[in-house]
């Protein structure tokens, strides 16, 4: 009698477990979102209208000095039109704080066309008020033209800045830098 073998090709049982267990994780993952908006919104229902409390914006005004420094852009040739540098701050008036944090940009063919990103940690007084907070940029520029927004990212801020919200606006008139922060505290 002749044994004749065949070969039979299964998925190991090891990624059967793992495929099952991403898709478990996913259900969870939606379950999440959906019991957290939920329980979001019954709070808010539940709250009493004479006991919300309404936060008003403030604005802060001031200077500011700004250090820039060339950083390695990783994985980049020399010459890349994409750069990383540190963007360190001392702000004075009605925020006193220093600031470190990291800048990346995008440079083009087109003259006066960019874009540029930042994240900064701000560490000082707002106020009267100590924390930290963290502010996000996102400037563009097109042929000249240029946009730029700098905001508190959401749920950064730190001691009595915790629940901060806002914009930092930047000014730059005759070489000297300046800022308006409109911002709302809880």
């Amino acid at each position: 009698m002749t044994k004749v073998k065949t070969a039979v090709t299964l998925a190991p049982p090891v990624l059967k477990h793992r495929e099952a267990l991403q898709k478990r994780l996913a259900r969870v993952a939606v379950l999440a979102v959906v019991l957290a908006v939920s329980s979001l919104t019954a709070g808010a229902q539940s709250i009493p209208s004479s006991t919300k409390l309404i936060a008003m914006t403030e604005i802060a005004r001031g200077d500011f000095v700004v250090t820039l420094q060339p950083l390695p852009f990783e994985g980049q040739p020399e010459g890349s039109r994409l750069g990383r540098m540190s963007i360190d701050k001392t702000i004075t008036g009605d925020l006193v704080a220093t600031t470190r944090g990291q800048m990346l940009s995008a440079m083009t063919e087109v003259k006066g066309s960019a874009g540029y990103v930042a994240i900064e940690k701000v560490e000082g007084v707002l106020n009267g008020k100590t924390g930290t907070f963290v502010l996000q940029h996102t400037g563009t520029m097109n042929r000249g033209s240029g946009s730029l927004v700098v905001t508190v990212v959401p749920n950064s801020g730190t001691g009595a800045l915790t629940g901060l919200t806002g914009e930092f606006n930047i000014i730059i008139e005759g070489g000297r830098h300046s800022y308006e922060f409109k911002y709302t505290l809880p």
